[in-house]
């Protein structure tokens, strides 16, 4: 059940990203940096990812990804920006896509070994993926990089407690605290 209310939310935040972007356009996020409307929603999924790869595995991340790409692909259909490669829907799908296997081809590896950073370094590298995309196919420029990177990076501050908590609440402890001594089997 939890597995499926995370994936509701990841989809959700897709859905949230893209109407932002279409009603808003290009938004003041502070620190005198402006951004896609829609990376407050966008950065909230790489934590959305994390904390559902804890509820369900792989197996259920990697359908989630593939649906939110699908998603943000039909949501934009006939929208594009002037100066834009391609469209938004073309753009967001891509960047999606990439940017959640990035994510998850970080956290994955890192997550028994030392999950605090597991979390934060797969969330940066999401972001910077899914900027660089999103950005280079839908503006044709990287313009608004810094804006999307830091607004990304706040929603990670904000999901490392939802994350911390699926992992705490549904399977495995945040550190193995077992010693080994040698001898000992």
């Amino acid at each position: 059940m939890k597995a499926i209310a995370t994936v509701a939310a990841f989809l959700l935040a897709i859905i949230g990203a893209n109407w932002a972007l279409e009603t808003w356009g290009v938004v003041d996020i502070g620190f005198g940096l402006t951004a896609p409307a829609g990376v407050f929603f966008a950065g909230l999924t790489f934590g959305l990812r994390d904390v559902l790869h804890e509820y369900g595995g792989v197996r259920a991340v990697v359908p989630a990804i593939l649906a939110g790409a699908g998603l943000s692909w039909l949501l934009s259909d006939a929208v594009s920006i002037p100066g834009g490669v391609t469209s938004i829907a073309v753009a967001s799908g891509a960047a999606f896509l990439l940017a959640e296997l990035f994510d998850l081809g970080v956290y994955a590896p890192l997550r028994e070994r030392n999950w605090p950073a597991a979390v934060v370094a797969s969330n940066i590298v999401g972001s910077i993926v899914d900027s660089m995309v999103f950005l280079w196919l839908a503006f044709g420029s990287l313009d608004y990089i810094s804006g999307q990177i830091v607004g990304k990076t706040v929603m990670t501050l904000v999901a490392l407690p939802l994350v911390a908590m699926a992992r705490r609440r549904y399977k495995q402890p945040l550190v193995d605290m077992t010693v080994m001594v040698p001898g000992d089997s």
